[in-house]
């Protein structure tokens, strides 16, 4: 069983070195997902978990073929946007609804309220430490504004930031030091200094873009960052510089979020709200949090 599993990996390893680099494709079939599409991430037995499939409030799981199935649905009337897995293999889901994060512990489909707080306006999209800490994005969009926020490591909430713009993507640099979050409707992405409690300092701009807003993000293992230019139809890398180092055109005008996974780390798989299907494309080097989750 293990050389074939070995044997197994090699053929998939082999398969992805032959695709070209930043080719996007349509992984699933179109109108799979509802508009909600969104909060795309890796998780530890390969599938990308993505929110609203078929219907709002379900978290979908697609096999690397595109094959999908509803994994677990939401309580009540929450509705899920930003995922991310920790290093054990537990689930967080934003519920951008009811102000609070689920967790779903590794190897179940329970949903557990595992943070919430009445002053949030919605819990957006979220960001993983290597310690388990997360940080999320919290939109006002009616307001143009937005918050940050820390969930500690037992559910306690932290808000580390307050009068900004539409603050949406939102990702760790690869030695946990800085927090980059964009602002949707400004089209400006800022970076913090992270602070050995966590919390944040320092702010400074990163990177502004004069057209097309933005919406989720990622880093690769690099310290590159790829951001969903949402109404332009392209994710765009970011050197750690700020430097645009490519440009990928998705199949659709309207990219929601992107996460990265494949046998090696090397495949982005972007939410596409347009044909309400996931797009993925081939890069240089594994995303972030496909390293946290899988090189521990």
């Amino acid at each position: 069983m293990v050389r074939s599993a070995g044997l197994l990996l090699c053929i998939l390893l082999l398969a992805g070195c032959s695709t070209p680099l930043y080719t996007a494709r349509a992984l699933t079939r179109a109108d799979e997902f509802t508009p909600g599409i969104e909060g795309p991430a890796c998780g530890p037995d390969g599938s990308i978990y993505a929110v609203n499939f078929t219907e709002q409030g379900t978290i979908g799981r697609i096999s690397p073929s595109g094959k999908g199935e509803v994994f677990l649905k939401l309580p009540a009337d929450s509705v899920g946007n930003g995922i991310r897995f920790d290093r054990s293999g537990n689930m967080y889901i934003a519920d951008y609804v009811n102000h609070q994060v689920f967790r779903v512990a590794h190897g179940t489909s329970k949903p557990v309220v595992f943070a919430s707080n009445s002053m949030m306006n919605q819990p957006n999209d979220l960001a993983i430490s290597s310690d388990g800490t997360l940080y999320a994005s919290d939109p006002n969009w009616s307001a143009k504004t937005g918050q940050l926020w820390k969930v500690t490591v037992d559910g306690r909430t932290v808000r580390l930031g307050e009068g900004m713009g539409t603050t949406n993507g939102i990702d760790l640099s690869p030695d946990g030091r800085t927090l980059y979050v964009n602002e949707s409707v400004q089209r400006k992405i800022w970076s913090f200094a992270i602070d050995s409690e966590g919390n944040l300092s320092g702010k400074k701009l990163f990177k502004s873009f004069e057209d097309h807003g933005f919406d989720g993000m990622r880093c690769d293992v690099d310290g590159n960052l790829y951001v969903t230019r949402y109404g332009k139809g392209t994710v765009v890398k970011l050197s750690p510089a700020g430097e645009v180092l490519a440009e990928i055109d998705v199949l659709g005008k309207k990219p929601s979020n992107i996460c990265f996974g494949g046998p090696d780390g090397r495949t982005a798989y972007v939410t596409e709200v347009e044909h309400r299907r996931i797009i993925s494309f081939r890069v240089e080097s594994p995303g972030l949090a496909w390293n946290l989750l899988f090189n521990r």
